[in-house]
């Protein structure tokens, strides 16, 4: 995993090479193992290295073919580079390191644009091609690896993390508006190519664009996953899980590769047990180096037992021998840490759960540098239990009234408490959308049917944003995070897969749980209160932090913002603190987005 950076001069100017390297350096904590840079004419590429494979000088970027016509930074990893190298090998090309990045290199002298297709990891890279005079920029099919970019005094810039991009005296002066109101009216972020900073871009998922001397490309897309639903039946149950086994091992084993002591995210629930178990089954069959005897788990546990996750992480531990790492986040850690927080992340977030995972990687930083974690199952397998009503409202539009009424019962059954808090608190949160001024851009998450919400899920709404928090959180401790279940070949099958072998009588992730039987622990397999790396946050709203943020609730600073009614805010959470109000998000969402706009107007 690294960092990278660079310029396309256009209008026949040529790249400033400061420019280039003071962007790099404010990526330096991605790359703490080295560094590099390119420039001619109207290119300049730089890059900090984070070395995980190929651990020796011939690994470091910007790295050149043989004849110096291709100029290459990339982040990421592509797993499949070993078959990817024989077969260029034998289609002539020659090597002179191990590394996937020069595959990549050598994929685009054989494939050109379309060697995205043949790469199974996630990547962001810039591939400057001196003969066509253009950068070729690509980031992975699910984005899990970031790229940023704009326009500024006829040049386009890029880089690995917003504040990259600030580096120029041009870029990132204003908030956008637009997209501020969206995160604080509907809690999204990372769901269009905007960003909360007026002017500046993402790359999106599955995407590349084309950037020249004369001007820079529309974003061209080269991949897409839709879920289909296929028809029930469609696809037996025992079939549906063996596939499903089978493709998720393989995505583990070649997320195993690695250079560096490799550990693993283990919160408790499905997805990191899931994890768990089957990296040990392939240490006992092939022994992978990087892992070592004995695999290495970082957890987050709470004094508070609703939000401790101990009792289902020693139950994975008992049943795998694992070495169980952990760690409590407080709030008086939070508030220490709450500048940086926000620097690494750029824009304001959503709920505390991103500090449980801040403090997992900043614990795992001390024993390794790769993690492979559970993320993205949820999505894929409608493991949240808002799914349920989706699913519902598609049966009954198919006119399967008997599956409809089987879906309501097992719901009740299994999740009877979360539908009564989730109506009041969707009640609570339309209500506050009225502290607010402005009109933000309605976001619904849950409108449509299951197939269409989880395709929303999957490439714009909610996996996007997580994958922005676990990228900066593990690149905020040189650390690489690694997503099994986001292997493409996995993603795709499970997307063809009837939604039934996804959600059945209110059981979620039912193939998965099928799939895992005899590997992970029952206790842990057939549980329904899905939690995974939260924080206590209503009572440390209430508690803890309660002087923290009536001051910031309470300040002139605060009054003075145009993206809310300061007055009602501040009423309404002193209502909260009395007992005379519920606890929503909407209070950490104002907070934090005071605090980072504080942040920004202090640059």
């Amino acid at each position: 995993m690294c960092g990278i950076a660079g310029q396309v001069a256009q209008n026949g100017g040529e790249a400033d090479p400061a420019l280039v390297r003071a962007m790099a350096e404010r990526l330096s904590h991605r790359g703490p193992d080295g560094e590099g840079d390119f420039f001619s004419g109207p290119v300049g590429l730089a890059h900090r290295r984070l070395a995980i494979i190929d651990l020796s000088d011939e690994g470091r970027q910007p790295m050149a073919n043989e004849d110096g016509s291709l100029q290459i930074v990339f982040n990421g990893e592509i797993y499949n580079y070993p078959a990817l190298r024989e077969e260029l090998i034998a289609a002539g090309h020659n090597f002179a390191t191990t590394t996937d990045t020069e595959v990549i290199l050598h994929a685009y002298e054989e494939w050109g644009r379309d060697c995205l297709a043949r790469f199974n990891g996630m990547w962001a890279f810039a591939l400057w091609d001196d003969r066509r005079r253009e950068l070729f920029c690509a980031r992975d099919r699910l984005g899990v690896k970031p790229f940023y970019y704009t326009t500024a005094g006829e040049s386009f810039l890029f880089a690995s993390e917003i504040k990259a991009l600030l580096a120029h005296p041009g870029v990132g002066r204003r908030p956008n508006d637009r997209m501020l109101l969206a995160f604080l009216a509907w809690g999204v972020a990372d769901h269009t190519a905007e960003t909360m900073y007026d002017g500046i871009l993402q790359l999106p998922p599955a995407h590349f664009i084309i950037v020249s001397g004369a001007g820079t490309g529309e974003p061209e897309r080269y991949w897409d996953v839709v879920v289909n639903g296929a028809r029930r039946g469609a696809v037996d149950d025992e079939t549906a899980a063996r596939e499903v086994r089978d493709l998720l091992t393989d995505a583990v084993r070649i997320r195993l590769r690695s250079d560096v002591p490799v550990g693993t995210c283990l919160s408790g629930g499905i997805d990191s047990s899931t994890i768990t178990a089957l990296i040990n089954v392939l240490l006992r069959t092939e022994h992978p180096e990087s892992v070592g005897d004995r695999q290495k788990t970082f957890s987050v546990c709470f004094d508070d037992p609703r939000f401790d996750e101990s009792r289902h992480v020693d139950t994975v531990v008992a049943a795998t021998g694992v070495a169980s790492h952990r760690v409590t986040p407080s709030t008086e850690g939070l508030w220490k840490d709450i500048g940086r927080l926000l620097y690494i992340q750029d824009e304001p977030f959503v709920s505390l759960s991103i500090y449980a995972q801040y403090c997992v990687m900043r614990l795992a930083s001390s024993e390794v540098k790769v993690v492979l974690d559970g993320q993205g199952a949820d999505e894929q397998l409608a493991g949240y239990i808002a799914y349920q009503m989706p699913y519902i409202r598609g049966l009954l539009r198919r006119g399967e009234v008997l599956a409809a009424l089987r879906e309501v019962a097992g719901s009740a059954r299994h999740h009877g408490s979360f539908f009564s808090w989730a109506a009041r608190q969707s009640r609570v949160r339309s209500k506050r959308r009225g502290l607010l001024r402005g009109d933000a851009p309605e976001v619904l998450r849950y409108a449509g049917s299951l197939d269409e919400v989880l395709s929303q899920e999957i490439t714009a709404t909610n996996l996007p944003l997580l994958l922005h928090w676990e990228d900066r959180n593990s690149m905020a401790f040189s650390i690489e995070a690694r997503v099994p279940f986001l292997d493409y070949r996995l993603v795709e099958y499970l997307a063809g897969l009837p939604l039934d072998q996804k959600i059945r009588c209110g059981v979620t992730k039912y193939v998965l749980r099928r799939a895992i039987r005899g590997l992970v622990p029952d206790a842990v397999r057939c549980r329904m209160d899905k939690m995974g790396f939260v924080t206590p946050e209503e009572a440390w709203m209430k508690d803890e932090l309660r002087p923290h943020i009536l001051a910031l609730f309470s300040s002139p600073t605060f009054a003075a913002r145009l993206y809310w009614d300061a007055e009602r805010v501040l009423r309404n959470y002193k209502e909260f603190l009395d007992g005379k109000n519920p606890y929503s998000t909407d209070f950490w969402r104002i907070a934090c987005a005071e605090l980072w706009l504080r942040q920004f107007d202090g640059r």
